[in-house]
This record gives C-alpha cells, sequence and structure tokens, in this order.
C-alpha cells in the first residue's frame, strides 16, 4: 500500500510540474494555437540538441572560462527584453546589442557555433532562443552548479531594437528591483535566487568606481561597504583605470552560495546586490537560501526553477510572431 502510494505521488508531482511549465507558457506566448514550450519538445526530429549545444558549450567555457557567465548573463538579457526570443543575437546599426548595457556581452560565437552544428544535424528546426537557453543552463552546470531540465519550443523574434533595451540597473532600489522582476511575472525569490547567479562573472569598472571613490557625491566610499574590502576593489578599479572586477571574489568561477555569503557581509560591487541584504523580505529569503533560517531553501534546486521560469517569459510560439533562423545573427 505504502509503495503505491509513493509511485502515485510521484506521477501526480510530475503531472503538476509540466502543467505548471504549459501554463506559464501560455501567458507568455499571449496565443491560443501555437506550440508551447514544453520538456522533450524536439523528440525524433532532433535527438541530439542538447547533447550537440553542451558540447560547443563546453568546449568554449573550458578555452574561455569567461563564456559561463558571458552566456548566463546574455540570456537574461535577452528574456527582459522582448521575451525569451533570440532578439539579443540579432547583429545591426540599431539592433539590442549595440544597447550599452550589451556592449560588453560575450559569447555570440558560442551560440552561432551550436546553432552550425544543429544546423548540420537538424535543418531549420531548433531556435537561437532555444539554444541559449540551454547554452546558459550548460554554463551554469559547468561552473559546478545543479543541473535543471529545459522546456523547449520557443521560436526566435523577428525584431531587435536598442530603444527596447531597459534593465535592472546596478543601483536599483529593492522595491524597483521587485517591481521589474513582477513586470516579469517573476516573483521577489526569483529576484534573490537569479541575483544569486552573481556568483560567477564580473561587473565593468565604471558600474563600481563611483561606489568605491565618490559615493553620491561626497566624495567618500560608500559607508555600508565593510571596510576591509574597499581599498582591494579601489586597487582593481582605480579612479583612472581598471576594467573589470570580479563580482563574487575570490570564487568567481565557481556557481555556489558564496556570493550571497559575501552580500551578508557587505563585500559586493554592486549597491543593487547589497540592498537586498537590508530589506526585510529579500533578507529572509537570502537567510532560507543560506540555511540560516527555517525552512531552508536549496539555492541550486531554486536557482533551476527560477531559470525556468524566466526562460518562459513571453515566448514566441506563432509563426506570425517567430521563426526558426538559419543563423542566429539575422533574421531570414
Amino acid at each position: 500500500m505504502s509503495r503505491g502510494y509513493n509511485l502515485l505521488f510521484v506521477l501526480v508531482t510530475f503531472l503538476v510540474l509540466v502543467a505548471a511549465v504549459t501554463a506559464q507558457g501560455n501567458r507568455g506566448s499571449n496565443n491560443g494555437g501555437g506550440r508551447r514550450p514544453r520538456f522533450g519538445f524536439y523528440g525524433n526530429r532532433c535527438r541530439n540538441v542538447e547533447s550537440i549545444v553542451k558540447s560547443v558549450v563546453e568546449s568554449h567555457v573550458r578555452s574561455i572560462p569567461a563564456n559561463a557567465p558571458g552566456i548566463l548573463r546574455m540570456h537574461f538579457h535577452d528574456c527582459f527584453v522582448r521575451g525569451c526570443d533570440g532578439s539579443v543575437l540579432l547583429a545591426g546599426n540599431t539592433s539590442e546589442r549595440t544597447a550599452v548595457p550589451n556592449r560588453s556581452l560575450r559569447g555570440f560565437e558560442v551560440i552561432e557555433e551550436a546553432k552550425a552544428r544543429l544546423e548540420k544535424a537538424c535543418p531549420r528546426t531548433v531556435s537561437c532562443a532555444d539554444i541559449l537557453t540551454l547554452a546558459a543552463r550548460d554554463a551554469v552546470v559547468l561552473t559546478g552548479g545543479q543541473r535543471w531540465e529545459v522546456p523547449l519550443g520557443r521560436l526566435d523574434g523577428r525584431i531587435s531594437q536598442a530603444s527596447d533595451v531597459n534593465l535592472p540597473g546596478p543601483s536599483d532600489s529593492v522595491a524597483k528591483q521587485k517591481q521589474d522582476f513582477a513586470a516579469k511575472t517573476l516573483n521577489t525569490l526569483d529576484l534573490v535566487t537569479l541575483v544569486g547567479g552573481h556568483t560567477i562573472g564580473t561587473a565593468g569598472c565604471g558600474l563600481v568606481r563611483g561606489r568605491f571613490f565618490n559615493f553620491n557625491g561626497t566624495g567618500q566610499p560608500d559607508p555600508s561597504i565593510d571596510s576591509s574590502f574597499v581599498p582591494l576593489i579601489q586597487a582593481q578599479c582605480p579612479q583612472n583605470g581598471g576594467t573589470r572586477v570580479e563580482l563574487d571574489e575570490g570564487s568567481v568561477g565557481r556557481f555556489d552560495t558564496s556570493f550571497l555569503r559575501k552580500v551578508t557581509s557587505s563585500r559586493v560591487v554592486l549597491q543593487s546586490d547589497l540592498l537586498l541584504w537590508r530589506d526585510p523580505e529579500t533578507r529572509v529569503i537570502i537567510e532560507r537560501l543560506l540555511g540560516l533560517r527555517r525552512p531552508s531553501l536549496r539555492f541550486g534546486s531554486e536557482f533551476g526553477k527560477s531559470m525556468v521560469k524566466m526562460s518562459l517569459i513571453e515566448v514566441k510560439t506563432r509563426s506570425a510572431d517567430g521563426e526558426i533562423r538559419r543563423v542566429c545573427s539575422a533574421i531570414n
């Protein structure tokens, strides 16, 4: 009896998860008859889609480790502008790639190589939007993060305009961050969890220098920063030099909870990140993700859940709204 009950529970749990993914896809697509993202979408039409993307991402991350956070960041930037439709990949004088926040994106060649290999294996089948979504997952796994299943079936968008790029900023208040994420159907847990992705990657010195030298025009560093952390960043980002600084100092190549722990000790370079520790609601979530408060949350599994939700933002599923590109940098 107990064994039968356990099997029934597992089956019901799986069906609920599939239903949630489908429902989220319906909300994002705003259509009544198009294809919907789901697990195992390509089936026999492209059996090796995931292994091909993983192989390409692994090769590029091994040769240039910075490609891992680069691809993850690119996916975020794609989903927050016109939805997860690969529009950030399109080239052009006024495309999203030319917007100021996107000029430092990296990893475009990774997605293009994966697309070229998939076009040989499964011509005109796999979208660039799906490739980028898979690549972001693989980048996390390759740096030590937990794997999650990715629903597939997005189409590629045909519109990419720099004027549409309005992303969350490095000095945003918590209220502004919550507002921006809620506008994309993401809740506060998703916000904190996805910001935890800063455990890998770097930030440009131009984004952090003012906070460490002349906070709000005072001529002094932000007083909320750990005083022993200030000279370390000042040395890496002097007022007349420097390029980039680690978001998770000393653990930039490892996907773990190290970054969130640094948030609790005021040793993070972005003001928006530190403010999450000062807001009561987001502070509780950080504590739960770190196991400092019950009921605790597992960062790895929560990150995967939030990534799935983000990957279903405003997806294109009808041919009237999107296509399968031949190359990721240009519409057909």
